[in-house]
């Protein structure tokens, strides 16, 4: 009798960790594509990127025009990494580091009263107060800042770099 108990608490968990890669490989490309959206457009556009960072007003222009130059590069680099699956659970954590980033950033100009668009998927800027929209930007990046976590937590996917380099 405990042998097929054993067997019925150890077929759900099989199937489970069966299941794993293939959702992790969803939750993998859903980042990336997140980070590829918002990066790509911002590339042809660095000064537009440059005065969605600025609007916060939370550095120097200077360090906002350093930080609106290097944020679309690392968005890129972050999509592609995370779609060839390439140090997967590193990406994922440096994903949700920058999603914390951009949730108290948005918080921060939310508290301050700034009316701004948050420059994620747009070229940002300053808006008129009744077009914020904080709390669906703040939710949506705790959305993708769970997935980021999950994926750190469990990385192993499916069609990834890391499963060719190293099994």
């Amino acid at each position: 009798m405990s042998t097929s108990m054993d067997t019925s608490t150890t077929k759900p968990a099989a199937e489970r960790a069966k299941r794993w890669p293939w959702i992790a490989l969803v939750l993998r490309l859903v980042l990336a594509g997140v980070f590829l959206y918002a990066g790509l457009p911002k590339l042809t556009h660095l000064d537009a990127s440059r005065r969605s960072v600025r609007a916060y007003d939370l550095f120097s222009y200077d360090v906002a025009n350093v930080i609106g130059t290097i944020l679309p590069l690392a968005e890129v680099a972050l999509g592609v990494i995370l779609l060839v699956g390439l140090f997967t659970r590193f990406a994922a954590i440096i994903s949700a580091l920058l999603l914390v980033v951009f949730i108290a950033g948005i918080a921060s100009a939310w508290a301050r009263g700034i009316s701004i668009d948050c420059g994620c998927f747009s070229e940002g800027g300053a808006v008129a107060a009744s077009q914020t929209k904080y709390p669906q930007e703040i939710g949506r990046d705790i959305v993708f800042l769970i997935l980021a976590g999950l994926l750190a937590w469990r990385p192993r996917s499916r069609f990834s770099a890391d499963g060719a380099l190293w099994g």
